[in-house]
């Protein structure tokens, strides 16, 4: 996501950040070629002009004038405005309601809701340690019920059975009944979803906001069908009392400019992205980190809550211990460290969030280096333990046969098998006091904080 935006506005915003003044003519050229890019990404032409209008009055204002470094200071106006646009501070979901608090999730058909539901509720059991009921009111899909059914079953949600026989009222009075005696902290209600904004559709779900009184009515609205995304979510924002947005597959955008548009255009915080297919791709929107990836500086706090979620702490405090002694670094260490970063998204959505990484990223994704990883673990699935300890005894024959299991080539077992030699070479390095200093050095690579801006990006 914001790829083609990230990559306007950094190198429009290169040529002014090197200036030592800032003048009316140097200012209107960037601010022309951000109005380019913020256009191109689709964001809502009434937010392009405010936006503008706001950064260039700051700018040609005394902020700028008076700063040491000019340029940098342009940079953090546009950044400043950017998380205003988007909203100033991530707003998570109230809760604070008699159990069951109810969630009321709306949007259009194909919009990503019934999987939303399921990945909130997974988010709200392993994060907020609540305990999730989900009920599905869309009697006019029996499918989407089905499929309710079958992700509650997978997230480990309580699940409330419904049939298109049902009327959607009854069906939700019934759940929110159930959820109160089976002491279900939230109970969350799938919506039915029309291909168009109707007015059966909207009376429908007005009656079932009145019917349940949910705490939170969250609209759930597809970020790649762009400008219409705006218009949509105003006309919902105008039906009902709307109190947030999540924004699905933000994935598969590299504009981003519903994610700019929505909060300016219905005043609702978009609360949540939904930035994958797996039931645990949904993020906590943070209008900071968001504006900060944009600009090309990174998200290094959300980097770390990633790796603090993902990663299996026991085996790589066992790997430490393992280098420090001066253990081998063998196939089976290889093959724990790539399903972690699979874990972590991949490489490409490892490296977006590291500061000045996201032409990186590209490449990687490019290069489709996920795919690689993947594959360079079925290789090693298809070896023997004793193979995976000792890459030695890898003989012709043996080759052949772990090629054959897995579906790749020599030359792709080769280019593992010398990948691995590097790195434990590199692991041989680290033997002792080195695997501290390493990591000392990497916190020393971090913003104080784990904030601010990284030195030097421009």
């Amino acid at each position: 996501m914001f790829e083609s935006l990230s990559n306007r506005l950094s190198l429009s915003l290169k040529k002014i950040t090197g200036k030592a003044t800032l003048s009316e003519d140097n200012i209107q050229d960037t601010l022309r070629e951000v109005r380019m890019a913020l256009l191109e990404a689709d964001v809502a032409l009434p937010v392009v002009k405010t936006f503008i209008d706001q950064v260039r009055e700051r700018a040609v204002g005394q902020v700028v004038s008076l700063s040491l470094d000019p340029g940098q200071q342009f940079l953090k106006i546009v950044q400043d405005q950017l998380e205003a646009v988007m909203g100033s501070s991530n707003e998570g979901l109230d809760l604070a309601a008699q159990p069951p608090a109810v969630i009321l999730m709306a949007g259009l058909q194909g919009a990503g809701k019934t999987t939303s539901v399921a990945k909130l509720a997974r988010y709200l059991q392993e994060r907020e340690k609540k305990k999730v009921m989900v009920v599905s009111a869309d009697v006019y899909r029996p499918a989407a019920i089905e499929q309710l059914r079958t992700l509650a079953t997978e997230v480990g949600a309580e699940y409330f059975p419904s049939d298109v026989s049902q009327q959607p009222v009854d069906i939700v009075t019934a759940a929110l009944s159930e959820a109160r005696k089976r002491f279900a902290d939230v109970l969350i209600v799938d919506t039915a979803g029309r291909l168009h904004i109707d007015e059966v559709l909207m009376d429908e779900i007005k009656q079932l906001h009145s019917a349940i009184k949910p705490v939170e009515t969250l609209f759930v609205i597809d970020a790649m069908i762009g400008q219409d995304a705006v218009n949509t979510a105003k006309a919902f924002n105008e039906a009902l009392p709307l109190t947030g947005v999540i924004l699905t597959k933000v994935d598969g955008d590299a504009r981003g400019g519903a994610a700019l548009s929505v909060k300016q255009v219905t005043g609702k915080p978009i609360k949540f992205l939904g930035v994958g297919e797996k039931v645990d791709a949904l993020e906590p929107f943070h209008p900071d980190r968001i504006a900060s990836r944009i600009l090309g500086m990174g998200d290094v706090l959300s980097l770390i809550e990633d790796v603090e979620r993902t990663v299996d702490r026991k085996k790589a405090e066992k790997l430490v211990k393992k280098v420090q002694k001066g253990k081998r670094f063998d196939l089976e260490d290889l093959r724990d460290q790539l399903l972690q970063m699979q874990n972590l998204g991949g490489m490409g959505s490892m490296l977006e969030k590291l500061p000045g990484m996201g032409n990186m990223a590209q490449m990687a994704e490019k290069a489709d280096l996920s795919s690689q990883l993947g594959r360079m673990t079925i290789i090693i699935d298809s070896m023997t333990p004793a193979e995976r300890r000792n890459p030695d005894i890898l003989n012709g024959s043996r080759k052949r046969r772990i090629t054959l299991g897995s579906g790749s080539t020599i030359q792709d077992l080769n280019r593992l098998l010398k990948q691995h030699k590097q790195m434990g070479k590199m692991m041989k390095r680290m033997k002792g006091k080195g695997m501290a200093k390493m990591m000392r050095g990497m916190e020393g690579m971090l913003p104080p904080g784990g904030g601010g801006m990284p030195p030097g990006r421009f």
